[in-house]
């Protein structure tokens, strides 16, 4: 091998590759190389040869990986810096290759100094923290697994995920500016405390692209020019889900898009950016990806290839479907039963068009596993796929939309993939989307006793070789109701304070469509008891084991004793922040 011809990232990639040139044997230094303002690597053959590799100055130095440009040894290791160049030093672009038997001064003086600068150098190098990637969908239902999530409304509900903590706490109440969607008082308290800030302490490389928060951008709410701490790349939309014709922020400039599908179509464009942040990073430190496509969010425009699949699918018909809402909230028992056939023709129109707009969300997570792969680095990488909230389409006669307590809005699906995960298992116990931040900086290697959060890592039920997880078998589920304050105009006699109504007036959300529920999930029990903040004290109870469609309503059956538990279980989780949100009784 000439001199001249070695150009490698890596010294120890060098020595691998190299033979002595007295005895044959391959150099191996994986534990033995060092940056010291020239790069320096030196092998000890079993037959006693030395060889000493050393470089020019290091040129390229690697401001955000805190690397040497040259050979990406760690600066970390306190040792890139202060020295000249050491034996066998030539001026030029090339390397100097010093071979020789025994005792030379030259290789004898690379070993003193190397081990000298740092006796840390001989020893293995600590394992690399596991790389993260959360892939967030928008209004998916619970098709994949489940999990819960604490408030079945956009805004709120990704608040939640990114603070690990209640809306109670990080006070985004629903997706208006006003209820605290991207306001500055959000931008100034919990979002600068959300996880990624903390990963990005912890040295990880950062990208988000997608929906971030339905107001971010708008003017009201710090425009575009804001880009939350934390984050290294930022390509988030302006406002909610669209996915021709929308606006970016990219890294707080301006970015606008119209509708060329091979441009503009942003699922595509979230998976094409996010694989080339994977091709541009430093190998050196560890990548959080978090992507949030629009799918299966309205106005559910598919990618062409993909607009006539599922075109006999139709909408679930399960045990809830179409039912009527006795029993329960006022807003449930207001829909027209049964539904018009015009209404079963709209939500069975975009229930296949939701699931059209998710086929772009399947390619992008297998272009994502191949490229981890291709890239060495699917065996140490968590994926993580879930979404914000639930949805219905038809249940009790509500044509399509969330907000609602039952388990169609509050499930949402969770699958997870990486190190120390079985394949095939499920989780036991219940899971919360304000366990995601926790889980991911536990994942990352941080104390979680130094964050301010609601939730708990679910890392020890997923990877239980690790340590044993906590039990916690009441939770809350709790959200504030939406409404204008005049009475929609093509459904005049319903009165103010009701949205999201369709043409035959059959709304679903209102100002006092505000509640809280503590769901209690374990060996024994599983229930549900949930209270309105209105006008009638209306109080909701069911008992998922024996009716897991929720259709009636218990609360005149049950017990006042156990009532009064629930009630009082409430009452602490409303008003719970950090460990007293996971240790209720």
């Amino acid at each position: 091998m000439k001199t001249d011809d070695i150009d490698l990232l890596l010294c120890c990639s060098l020595c691998r590759e190299t033979t002595c040139a007295q005895c044959a044997c391959v150099c191996d230094c994986r534990s033995l190389c060092v940056c010291v303002c020239v790069c320096v690597c030196v092998c000890v053959c079993v037959c006693g040869c030395v060889c000493v590799y050393i470089y020019p100055a290091c040129w390229k130095r690697n401001r955000a990986s805190d690397t040497c440009g040259r050979c990406l040894c760690s600066r970390r290791l306190g040792v890139c810096g202060g020295g000249g160049l050491m034996a066998g030093q030539r001026s030029g672009s090339g390397a100097t290759r010093t071979r020789q038997r025994g005792g030379h001064p030259a290789a004898v003086l690379a070993l003193l100094t190397l081990l000298t600068c740092c006796v840390r150098c001989a020893e293995p190098a600590p394992a690399k923290p596991s790389n993260i990637i959360l892939i967030l969908a928008d209004d998916q239902d619970v098709e994949l697994g489940g999990m819960f999530t604490v408030t079945p409304l956009c805004c709120p509900s990704r608040s939640s995920v990114l603070t690990g903590q209640y809306p109670h706490n990080h006070e985004v109440r629903n997706n208006s500016v006003s209820g605290n969607c991207s306001s500055p008082q959000w931008q100034k308290g919990p979002e600068s405390a959300a996880f990624p800030f903390y990963l990005s302490k912890q040295k990880y490389q950062t990208f988000f692209a997608g929906k971030y928060l339905n107001q971010y951008g708008k003017k009201e709410g710090g425009d575009i020019s804001h880009v939350p701490p934390g984050w290294d790349q930022w390509h988030a939309l302006v406002g909610n889900s669209q996915y021709y014709n929308y606006s970016l922020s990219v890294n707080g400039k301006e970015e606008k898009h119209g509708d060329s599908y091979e441009k503009d179509y942003l699922t595509d464009l979230i998976t094409n950016r996010s694989l080339h942040f994977l091709d541009d990073r430093s190998p050196q430190h560890p990548f959080f990806l978090m992507l949030s496509p629009p799918a299966p969010h309205s106005p559910w425009t598919a990618a062409p290839q993909y607009q006539k699949e599922f075109d006999t699918v139709k909408a679930p018909r399960d045990g809830s479907f179409d039912k009527p809402g006795k029993d329960k909230h006022w807003l449930l028992r207001q829909p027209i039963n049964p539904m018009p056939n015009s209404s079963l023709t709209f939500l069975d129109d975009a229930f296949r068009k939701r699931w059209q707009t998710l086929l772009s969300v399947d390619d992008m997570v297998e272009a994502l596993v191949k490229k981890l792969d291709s890239i060495k680095e699917l065996d140490n990488t968590y994926i993580i796929y879930t979404s914000d909230n639930g949805y219905h389409t038809g249940q009790f006669s509500l044509p399509i939309d969330k907000r609602q307590l039952y388990e169609f809005d509050i499930r949402v699906p969770l699958m997870v993939r990486g190190p120390g995960i079985k394949p095939n298992q499920t989780l036991k116990a219940p899971v919360l989307n304000i366990d995601l931040a926790p889980t991911i900086l536990d994942i990352s290697g941080l104390n979680l006793s130094t964050v301010n959060v609601d939730g708990q890592s679910f890392l020890p039920q997923m990877a239980p070789s690790l340590r044993n997880g906590t039990a916690r078998p009441f939770f809350l589920v709790e959200y504030t109701g939406e409404g204008h304050p005049e009475p929609d105009p093509s459904c005049p006699k319903l009165g103010p304070g009701l949205s999201q109504c369709f043409p035959d007036c059959v709304c679903e959300d209102a100002y006092n469509n505000t509640y809280a529920c503590v769901r209690t999930l374990d060996k024994d029990q599983n229930l549900q008891y949930c209270e309105f903040a209105d006008s009638e004290s209306f109080v909701e109870v069911y008992n998922l084991t024996s009716d897991p469609h929720q259709l009636e309503n218990i609360v005149k059956k049950v017990d006042p004793a156990v009532l009064q538990a629930m009630n009082q279980r409430l009452i602490k989780l409303q008003s719970c922040a950090g460990d007293s949100c996971r240790n209720v009784k």
